[in-house]
């Protein structure tokens, strides 16, 4: 092992010892189907994006401080998340595609994604301020994962995005560093996912709830091709007045709480962001992965979103299928479903949102950050209340 990466290993170890818990752990907190919320479609064993074989997960999760606002100092509720589509492995290529729904938001390296129609190296989420740093450890990280191609070149655009938690966390004290991008990416694992407040999700607000990471997945039928569909968003948008859960009001009827600081007191002007990326193992090509991000956006839609003018809704969406298809020269042999097959495949993904985003919300633990400025999470048992009274309570609890 040369001396820079075993100081990255040292690095990151020392992060390890200093951040919360952030590898894709099993959790105990209970998720949505736990509480009764009722879901379209089967999901996989783990209900969780790393049901898509070789994907992984990882978290590096920075909570420290509390009180008034010191910039520089903190609070600090922030975070990294990284998303692998072949795990650790050199030979990272996946066809892929992108969508804004709306722009308000910044998801670097999508113009060649557009170009090239493969997605090269991991998915990071943080937040706004800190984009710039993450994105330039992961080159930094992908330089000393593998050796440069054929013609002895080292390039690498990674695919960064971001939703703003200023609320809760000093954003302009830049407290997201290379470490904490290396810690994130050397602890993704498959397995289960840990949600709400953790990675890149740890200081974010969802429907003036507390929000963050969520994942789920669904299982197509062997009829439908068998394939896997997983989701993990990063949520920090919406309105409470807006958000629905299983089509039951919820956000009209709770009412306590607002975070007014996100919104604009007599409008509810959106302020927030949602970060949506999607994966599977269907034979896809660029195209129709495009077509897959755009789904996202009516599971989206189905929580109460309307995506306004000051949201970054940003959706990416990758599949694990030809692992050969990058490479280079000659002709690469591909597979792709018909179009006329990719119902199913669309209704998975639109589901898996769906849940995710509600998983967020479920996971999500009241925080206080800056200035004493709180989230509270959603309240688990009025939840059941409103689900039971507009008759949409599981009769049993789902997994």
């Amino acid at each position: 092992m040369d001396t820079y990466r075993l100081l990255l290993v040292l690095a990151a170890l020392l992060v390890m010892a200093v951040v919360s818990p952030s590898s894709g752990g099993a959790q105990a907190k209970p998720r949505a189907r736990d509480l009764g919320v009722p879901f379209e479609g089967t999901p996989g064993p783990l209900n969780a994006i790393t049901d898509v074989k070789g994907v992984e997960v990882g978290h590096a999760t920075l909570i420290s401080g509390s009180g008034k606002l010191v910039v520089g100092q903190g609070p600090v509720r922030t975070g990294v998340t990284a998303i692998l589509p072949r795990g650790k492995s050199p030979a990272s290529q996946v066809f892929a595609g992108w969508f804004s729904l709306n722009g308000n938001g910044e998801m670097t390296g999508t113009t060649w994604v557009e170009e090239s129609g493969f997605l090269e190296g991991p998915v990071m989420i943080t937040n706004t301020h800190s984009v710039g740093v993450v994105r330039d450890a992961v080159i930094k990280w992908r330089v000393h994962l593998a050796p440069p191609d054929e013609t002895g070149y080292w390039w690498s655009l990674p695919v960064v995005a971001e939703t703003y938690d200023g609320y809760l966390n000093d954003v302009n004290g830049f407290h997201v560093t290379p470490q904490d991008t290396f810690h994130a990416l050397d602890s993704a694992r498959s397995g289960p996912v840990a949600e709400g407040n953790a990675g890149g999700g740890t200081g974010m607000i969802c429907y003036e709830f507390k929000g963050g990471i969520g994942t789920a997945s669904r299982q197509l039928r062997a009829a439908e091709g068998g394939y896997t569909v997983g989701v993990l968003v990063q949520c920090n948008c919406g309105a409470r007045e807006q958000l629905r859960i299983a089509g039951a009001p919820v956000g009209q009827e709770i009412t306590s709480d607002k975070v007014w600081g996100k919104f604009t007191s007599n409008t509810h002007e959106e302020k927030g962001s949602i970060i949506i990326v999607v994966a599977t193992d269907a034979p896809l090509l660029p195209h129709q992965l495009k077509r897959l991000a755009r789904r996202a956006s009516l599971g989206l839609a189905r929580t109460g979103s309307t995506s306004g003018n000051g949201s970054g809704d940003i959706f990416i969406a990758f599949s694990t299928a030809n692992p050969g298809a990058a490479k280079s020269p000659g002709l690469a042999q591909v597979q792709m479903v018909a179009n006329d097959d990719m119902d199913p495949i669309f209704s998975a993904t639109v589901q898996a949102t769906e849940e995710a985003i509600v998983n967020a919300l479920v996971a999500a633990e009241t925080m206080t950050g800056v200035d004493d400025h709180k989230a509270i999470a959603l309240p688990h048992d009025r939840l059941r209340e409103l689900l039971k009274k507009y008759n949409r309570l599981a009769a049993q609890p789902s997994h």
